[in-house]
C-alpha cells in the first residue's frame, strides 16, 4: 500500500502579463452545484464490504462498493503481484475580487496517475521499488493572468499539458536504514518541506518562491523533474540525513525568454549535460511533553554562471541555506493519531548579489480535529514574506525606474473538510501585498500592481 502524497509542489509560471478576464459566473455556479451533488452521491453510496488490497491512503475507493473500488478485480490482482496505482484529481476555481492586474474568475485542474511496483515481490529483487507519475494539467492560471504573483495562488498551476513527472527506482539497504533513489526526480518531493505547509493551497508552502526564483528554470520542481540521484540515511527513528544531486536545468538548453514547460513539453527530454545542483538536509524528530516536533537544516549549491544583479559581472555559482520547524503545541484529548494545534515555520536565504529573492520566511498554525465530530478536518492560517534583493532594487534606482522592487507578502486562511476518506472540499482565502514584489501595473506603468484579495474553493479526489 502506498500513501497519497500531500506534498506541495510548484514552479513559477513563465507566462506574460495577460489581461484576459473570464466573463460570467454561470459555469462557476454549475461547478459548485456539481461538487455539492457529487458529495451527496458519495455519501449515499454503500461502502465496500471489505478492504480492497492495493488502495492508496487515503482513497475514496474505501467508501465505494466493491465493484467500483476494484473493477473486475484488477486492482487486487495487480496488488497481489506487487503493483499499486492511484488516480487523483484536483479541481479548483479562484477569483480575484480586488486589486491585482485585473479581476476575474479562473478554473484549473490536474489529473494524476501514479504507479508503484514492489520489485522484490514481483521479481525477487530485495528492497527495490519502481515509481512513476504523470499529469494532465488544464485550465487557466490566476497567478499569471490576474496577479503576476511570485507566490502562486495554487500549487497545481502550470502550463496546460500532458506530461511525465517523476520516474525512478529506489533501492533500500542496511535493513532499510539507507535508500538510494535514481532516475527523473524532483527536489520538491522531499527537500525544504514543512508538514504544516501541506494544509494550504498556495504554491510557496512547498517549493518556496526563493528557490523557484533563484534556481535556473525554477529548479527541479513541479511540473519539471530532472535526472538525478537522492541518498537518504536513517540511522534511527529520530534522525534523517539526505543528499540530492540534480541536473542544473530541468528543461535543458531552453532559451532564457522561453517557457521551460514548453521546451520540455511532455517531461521526456531527460537532460543530463548541465552542471550539478547539490542539496543537503538533516531532519531530527523529537517530543517535548508528549508533543511531537521536527527540526530541519539544509542548503543547496548550484554550479553555473550567474549575473551580479547590480554590476552585471559573471559569478560562477549560487547557494542558499534554510531552517524549518514543525511543532505541535497543543494536543486535543482522545485516543488514536494525535490531533491538535501545530506551529510551522521556514527561513531561507541566499546571497543578495546574485539572488533575485535573497530572503524568504513563513510562519503558520494548523488545527487538526478541533471538532470532535470531524476529526480529519484541518483549519490553517499562515503568512509568507518574499524579500527582493537590495542589489536588484538598487539596479532599478540607478536605471531611474519609477516603480522599485521591494517585497511580496501573503496571508492565507484555509479549511479542508473531509467528506469521506479520499474526498475533500477546501474553501480558501488569500491576500497579497505587492504582487510580483512591487512591479509596474501594465495599465499604469507609473504605479505598482495593487494589493489583491483572492477567494476560491478546491475539490480533491484520490482514488
Amino acid at each position: 500500500m502506498f500513501r497519497v502524497s500531500r506534498v506541495r509542489k510548484w514552479r513559477p509560471l513563465h507566462i506574460g502579463w495577460q489581461r484576459r478576464q473570464i466573463g460570467g459566473g454561470r459555469w462557476q455556479q454549475g461547478l459548485l452545484l456539481g461538487l455539492a451533488a457529487s458529495t451527496a452521491v458519495f455519501l449515499a453510496l454503500p461502502a465496500a464490504a471489505q478492504t480492497t488490497p492495493g488502495l492508496p491512503d487515503p482513497s475514496i475507493a474505501t467508501s465505494l462498493p466493491r465493484e467500483l473500488a476494484d473493477p473486475g478485480g484488477v486492482r487486487s490482482a495487480l496488488a497481489s503481484s506487487g503493483i499499486t496505482f492511484g488516480v487523483n484529481y484536483i479541481g479548483e476555481v479562484f477569483g480575484t475580487t480586488s486589486g491585482g492586474i485585473t479581476q476575474g474568475t479562473y478554473y484549473d485542474g490536474r489529473l494524476e496517475l501514479v504507479v508503484e511496483a514492489d520489485l522484490e515481490k514481483m521479481l525477487g529483487l530485495k528492497g527495490l521499488t519502481f515509481f512513476a507519475n504523470g499529469y494532465q494539467i488544464h485550465g487557466e492560471s490566476i497567478s499569471g493572468e490576474s496577479l503576476g504573483a511570485l507566490m502562486p495562488v495554487s500549487f497545481i498551476e502550470a502550463t496546460p499539458a500532458t506530461r511525465l513527472f517523476e520516474i525512478w527506482l529506489e533501492q533500500k539497504l542496511l535493513d532499510d536504514h539507507l535508500s538510494i533513489r535514481f532516475g527523473q526526480i524532483a527536489a520538491d518531493s522531499e527537500f525544504i518541506l514543512s508538514d504544516g505547509g501541506g494544509a494550504f493551497i498556495n504554491g510557496t508552502w512547498g517549493w518556496s518562491s526563493i528557490t523557484a526564483a533563484n534556481l535556473p528554470q525554477g529548479g527541479p520542481a513541479y511540473p519539471l523533474a530532472t535526472p538525478g540521484v537522492r541518498i537518504a540515511f536513517m540511522p534511527n527513528d529520530h534522525l534523517t540525513l539526505m543528499a540530492g544531486f540534480f541536473n542544473w536545468r530541468p528543461a535543458g538548453d531552453c532559451p532564457d525568454d522561453a517557457d521551460p514547460q514548453v521546451c520540455n513539453d511532455h517531461g521526456v527530454d531527460f537532460p543530463v549535460d548541465d552542471p550539478v545542483l547539490s542539496m543537503f538536509e538533516g531532519a531530527y524528530k523529537y517530543e517535548v511533553g508528549g508533543l511531537p516536533g521536527t527540526i530541519k537544516l539544509g542548503g543547496w549549491h548550484q554550479e553555473g554562471d550567474y549575473e551580479h544583479l547590480f554590476t552585471g559581472a559573471v559569478l560562477d555559482n549560487n547557494h542558499g541555506l534554510y531552517g524549518i520547524i514543525d511543532q505541535m503545541i497543543y494536543r486535543f484529548p482522545g485516543a488514536g493519531d494525535p490531533k491538535g494545534i501545530s506551529f510551522f515555520g521556514r527561513v531561507i536565504g541566499g546571497p543578495e548579489d546574485r539572488s533575485f529573492v535573497d530572503i524568504y520566511w513563513e510562519a503558520g498554525f494548523t488545527a487538526t480535529g478541533f471538532l470532535a465530530s470531524r476529526p480529519d478536518d484541518v483549519l490553517g492560517i499562515s503568512f509568507a514574506y518574499t524579500g527582493i534583493s537590495d542589489d536588484a532594487s538598487a539596479r532599478q534606482v540607478a536605471d531611474s525606474e519609477t516603480v522599485i522592487l521591494d517585497y511580496e507578502a501573503l496571508l492565507e486562511v484555509s479549511y479542508t473538510a473531509q467528506i469521506v476518506p479520499g474526498f475533500s472540499i477546501q474553501p480558501d482565502f488569500q491576500y497579497f501585498w505587492n504582487p510580483g514584489g512591487k512591479v509596474p501595473d501594465p495599465g499604469n506603468p507609473n504605479a505598482a500592481v495593487g494589493d489583491a484579495a483572492v477567494f476560491g474553493v478546491r475539490s480533491t479526489i484520490n482514488y
